[in-house]
């Protein structure tokens, strides 16, 4: 397998990952009572982005997809495991409640240009059409109504709270739409459609940050708003 995209879609995609890192330490830095960590959790996220492109380079996650489990396993386990761990500790749950929901809902705006990019590598045959806002994925309208959500919704206090909360429902599900499109069709023995054309740009440096990092961050505003939502409504 391999991926022939042209240099400009991974400088785009390199940007938001940037964009996606910039904004999660506005998240941390607007925090109550928890900012002072903004500096240390930042440092580990460029870490941990520089190993996986280090990984992804060095071919471990394009080589033997067929393996089971896979060594992709080893990019997107992490993310999972540290975010169940969040909301599992006393000390995660009070750090989830200290994050600003207008910090968190802009978040989701990064998913415009990975839309873009998702439709460039189509284009290059590298992710399948199912992937794109032109098959399956409609996650760009979350991208597209995160900033009126969080100015007109949280920071003008236009909608209600269950209107917002909905909105961070309804855009979790799309999110976990796409991963579950993008999981099945990878080159892995779990695969299940998209056979002609599987989802390989995840392999490979920079869309590994993709599963790596930016769904992790955008999973973790919508967790961590519901939860935040869901004890304001006292549901």
């Amino acid at each position: 397998m391999e991926l022939s995209a042209p240099f400009y879609v991974a400088i785009v995609f390199i940007l938001t990952a940037i964009l996606t890192l910039y904004l999660f330490f506005i998240v941390l830095r607007n925090s109550s009572g928890y900012s002072h960590l903004s500096g240390k959790i930042t440092l580990v996220l460029i870490l941990w982005l520089l190993i996986q492109a280090l990984l992804s380079v060095s071919g471990l996650y394009s080589t033997d997809t067929k393996n089971f489990p896979p060594k992709f396993i080893l990019l997107v386990l992490p993310p999972l495991i540290t975010i169940l761990i969040v909301f599992l500790s006393e000390k995660g749950r009070s750090f989830c409640d200290s994050l600003p929901l207008l910090n968190l809902t802009y978040l989701s705006i990064v998913r415009i240009p990975v839309e873009f990019v998702l439709l460039w590598l189509f284009f290059y045959k590298a992710v399948p059409g199912l992937m794109t806002f032109e098959g399956r994925n409609f996650d760009i309208i979350a991208g597209i109504t995160a900033p009126f959500v969080a100015y007109y919704g949280i920071k003008e206090k236009k909608l209600t709270e269950k209107m917002i909360m909905l909105w961070h429902v309804v855009c979790l599900g799309l999110l976990i739409n796409i991963i579950m499109i993008a999981f099945l069709s990878a080159p892995f023995a779990t695969q299940k459609f998209a056979y002609d054309m599987p989802n390989i740009a995840v392999l490979y440096f920079p869309y590994s940050w993709l599963p790596g990092f930016i769904v992790p961050a955008v999973l973790l505003s919508h967790l961590v708003s519901i939860r935040q939502l869901t004890g304001k409504l006292k549901l």
